[in-house]
């Protein structure tokens, strides 16, 4: 019996309670935990994922972080692909009957979200599972009998249900299903813990009613927050364009990390890094003394985040090129280049309009009087100045705070 895998069980709660929003009931994730460091059993803790879009946003991560954290304790990391329920389609959060997705839009997505998520879980040791392995062999018997275990009138306290039938909005029986099914997923993986979001909260609670009904230890529901996007208010999500790709460009998500409010950092620490509640603690009392300032605080948030992504040497640069552009106004190493041929002499507010560094000529204009347009390092003070342009040459042009192109006259 290997019992030295596992910390002691009052310094895993505190890890795995790291941003957590709720766990029902907490008493009995103890009682496991303790159970485990017992007879050295691990934990099979699900996260059941529906690939219904071929990209995950920093959003998506926070769960799947959470499912990192319970391996990182020594427990057993399941990961279900939801190949099957893809299909059928969560209601959750719906306000209308979503259109199914085909089987060959589920396995595409499938593949680019494993390369995804192994950014995070370590790959040797998760144990990848698609719930088609099961569903798709259930007979139109197992179903009914599935069926017979839930009670419709529990089924329509369901928010999103009310919601629906209140508004008149039609719902299709298969959405009754859905919750059905990825607790029957639990079943089949005797899971002792299952993590989603705060939304999921009635499909979690739906596991243990269904274990419960299959004579199984019931598994322990653990809530993840919503992320709140970049704008500081609304929850990440690609449609609002408040959201961090983890496949972009390092220096990309840095910028967009260093644009998030002040006081959402400390949400961001929780959630999207592995840093333990001691240390962000520590971090938040060097702020508020004054000791460092809350944008180097937000440096070493962005840095990390990059760095878990693309690796430390990515994040390093990405950091030194936000340090040298944001904070020391010098260019940018990857500034675009645009290329022109040689030619008269252009006026430079015609130019600025031209490469895109300015909406428009009077914009241009307004830009050099502040003294916010730069040639080579040199501010820019009279806006009817024409760029010379009758031999080869290199400039570097600053628009602003943050617009930079190499222009490249041959």
């Amino acid at each position: 019996m290997n019992q030295a895998k596992f910390k002691p069980v009052e310094e895993q709660i505190a890890y795995l309670k790291k941003g957590v929003s709720e766990i029902v009931p907490e008493a009995e994730l103890r009682a496991k935990l303790e159970k485990s460091l017992k007879t050295g059993k691990p934990l099979r803790v699900k996260l059941g994922v529906d690939p219904t879009a071929p990209d995950i946003h920093l959003g998506h991560t926070v769960v799947i972080r959470k499912l990192k954290h319970f391996q990182e304790m020594g427990h057993t990391a399941v990961f279900l692909i939801g190949d099957f329920t893809a299909m059928v389609g969560d209601p959750t959060g719906q306000s209308e009957t979503r259109p199914p997705l085909s089987r060959e839009q589920v396995n595409a997505n499938a593949q680019t979200y494993l390369e995804q998520v192994f950014k995070i879980l370590d790959r040797e040791k998760t144990e990848i599972r698609y719930n088609s392995e099961w569903l798709e062999k259930l007979s139109s018997y197992d179903i009914v009998r599935l069926c017979a275990k839930y009670r419709v009138a529990r089924m329509l306290e369901r928010e999103d249900f009310r919601k629906r039938i209140s508004e008149q909005q039609p719902i299709s029986v298969h959405e009754f299903l859905y919750p059905l099914l990825v607790a029957y997923d639990s079943v089949v993986l005797e899971a002792d813990v299952e993590l989603g979001a705060t939304e999921q909260k009635f499909n979690l609670l739906i596991g243990r009613e269904i274990q419960r009904e299959y004579n199984q230890e019931l598994q322990i529901a653990v809530m993840m927050p919503i992320l709140v996007g970049l704008d500081g208010q609304r929850k990440m999500s690609k449609s609002l364009g408040n959201y961090v790709g983890i496949t972009e460009a390092p220096v990309e998500m840095f910028g967009k990390m260093m644009s998030i409010p002040d006081e959402l950092m400390w949400s961001y620490y929780e959630l999207v890094t592995d840093r333990t509640p001691g240390s962000i603690a520590e971090l938040k009392k060097e702020v508020n003394s004054g000791q460092l300032h809350p944008m180097d605080a937000k440096m070493r948030l962005a840095e990390e985040v990059v760095s878990g992504f693309h690796g430390g040497e990515a994040g390093r640069k990405a950091a030194e090129n936000f340090q040298r552009v944001f904070r020391d106004r010098q260019a940018p190493e990857e500034a675009p280049v645009q290329k022109i041929a040689t030619g008269p002499a252009k006026k430079l507010t015609s130019l600025l309009l031209e490469l895109k560094l300015a909406p428009s000529k009077s914009e241009a204009e307004r830009l050099i009087k502040q003294k916010g347009v730069e040639i080579n390092g040199a501010t820019v003070e009279d806006p009817r100045m024409e760029m010379d342009l009758n031999k080869p040459g290199e400039f570097l042009i600053r628009a602003g705070k943050k617009k930079f192109v190499r222009l490249i006259v041959e």
